[in-house]
Order: structure tokens, then C-alpha cells, then sequence
């Protein structure tokens, strides 16, 4: 047996692509190499509905990465159109974040993961950053996402702030989503200069962090967004 905290790691779902015409999982190496740096077990997770309990039970963590799939219209608070579908994604995704908090299990979202675990809180969204808030950043497509675009300031007390032990940082950026309104029980814990949210936290939970941008770019030893995944596996290990 390995000494290692398990962390699960959700697939992302391409219904086809250059890898097959035929519905399939991926998800980029980047989220496992940080996990394995940070003294982590990596374990992808796919959408097997009646395993949700089953993975939580094996998994001492869970990460919820960043991906581009629709939403249901309820994140933006407009009413479900008739006959909408929900992406098998955010079905699955919903059900597995719902129930980590519940149970309380440490949790790492990433971009549009930190997004449905703030859904799942009862925030709501911005469709399009862009379109809706007056901001000269191009939160999609500002840089390449090896590269950073652009600050974020930290909250000083909050649990984000202790892990990655700066006050401010730069990051890269790959969304059109934001957090629009959200509840007195999810923290922000970072902004962007335009006021952007860029961090939540859940404070009554062991471990429960979100940031919009992509940590795992990053996640060098020494750099704060390697401390995401240290914090999130020695978190996991405390579980045991």
C-alpha cells in the first residue's frame, strides 16, 4: 500500500475530437505531475454515477479541473430553457462536488471546477466576463496559458493566503466565466485588478480552496502555485 494521500482527479469529456470520433475522457498531464511532485497518489475518476460514494471513500482529496463545457442555465440565474441538457460533465461534476462538501473531504477546483464547487455553494455566474463587466483583460485568451497575464491580489487571513504565502501573485488566464453574486459562506480570497473574482475558499470546511486560474502551469517546488497542491495533499494526509 502506498503511503501516498489518494487524489482523485475528475476526467474532463470530449463527446470527439482528435483522439476519437467516440465519446472519451482526457485530461492534460499537468494536474497528475503536480499532484505526484506535491507527495501525492494521482487517480483519474470518470463518470460512473454509482462510484461517486465509492471515490470518495478510496480518494483522501479531490481535484476539480478547469475545462470548457457548457453550464445549465441556472449558473447565470436565467431559467432552464425547454428541453436543455445538462453536459455529462457538469452532471456528474455537480453530484461528486455536492457530496465533498458534505463529507467535508478536501478539495481543489481549478478554473471551471473552483466555478461548480461555487455553484454548489449557490453562487451564480457571468456568462461573459467580456460582455458584462468593464475590464481591458481578456480573461480567455490575454496569454498563452504557459504564461501569466495578469495580477491577482490575495486577502491577507484567509486560508489562500497562508498557503501561498504572497500578497499578490501573477497568474495565466483561460475563462469567460466569473462569479457574479455569491453567499456569506464562500470567502473570495482573491481579485483581479478589475475586480475579477479570482479565489474562494470555504472557510467551515477542512479544505476547500477554488482559483480561476491554472496552478498546475506552474507547480515548480518553490513557486507559490506549487503550494496549492502541497497544501491540498497534506490536507488529504490529515484525513487518514
Amino acid at each position: 500500500m502506498s503511503s501516498r494521500p489518494v487524489i482523485g482527479i475528475l476526467l474532463d469529456y470530449q463527446s470527439e475530437g482528435s483522439f476519437s470520433t467516440r465519446p472519451h475522457y482526457a485530461l492534460r498531464c499537468g494536474y497528475f505531475d503536480a499532484v505526484w511532485a506535491a507527495g501525492g497518489l494521482p487517480m483519474a475518476l470518470p463518470y460512473i454515477a454509482d462510484a461517486a460514494q465509492d471515490y470518495l471513500s478510496q480518494c483522501d482529496g479531490l481535484i476539480l479541473p478547469g475545462g470548457f463545457y457548457p453550464f445549465p442555465a441556472a449558473l447565470y440565474g436565467d431559467p432552464p430553457p425547454a428541453g436543455e441538457t445538462v453536459h455529462p460533465r457538469y452532471q456528474f461534476e455537480a453530484g461528486l462536488a455536492r457530496r465533498a462538501l458534505d463529507a467535508d473531504a478536501p478539495t481543489l477546483g481549478i478554473c471551471a471546477g473552483m466555478q461548480v464547487i461555487a455553484a454548489e455553494m449557490g453562487a451564480t455566474l457571468y456568462r461573459d466576463v467580456r460582455a458584462e463587466l468593464p475590464t481591458a483583460i481578456d480573461h480567455l485568451n490575454e496569454r498563452p496559458a504557459e504564461e501569466t497575464a495578469h495580477p491577482v491580489a490575495v486577502t491577507a487571513g484567509t486560508r489562500l493566503h497562508g498557503v501561498l504565502g504572497v500578497d499578490a501573485l501573477d497568474v495565466n488566464t483561460a475563462h469567460k466565466e466569473a462569479l457574479k453574486a455569491y453567499p456569506d459562506a464562500l470567502v473570495v480570497n482573491a481579485v483581479a485588478s478589475d475586480g475579477v473574482v479570482e479565489g474562494i475558499e470555504v472557510p467551515d470546511r477542512r479544505f476547500c480552496l477554488g482559483v480561476q486560474w491554472h496552478p498546475e502551469f506552474f507547480a515548480a517546488d518553490g513557486d507559490p502555485n506549487f503550494n496549492l497542491f502541497s497544501a491540498l495533499v497534506e490536507a488529504a494526509g490529515d484525513s487518514d
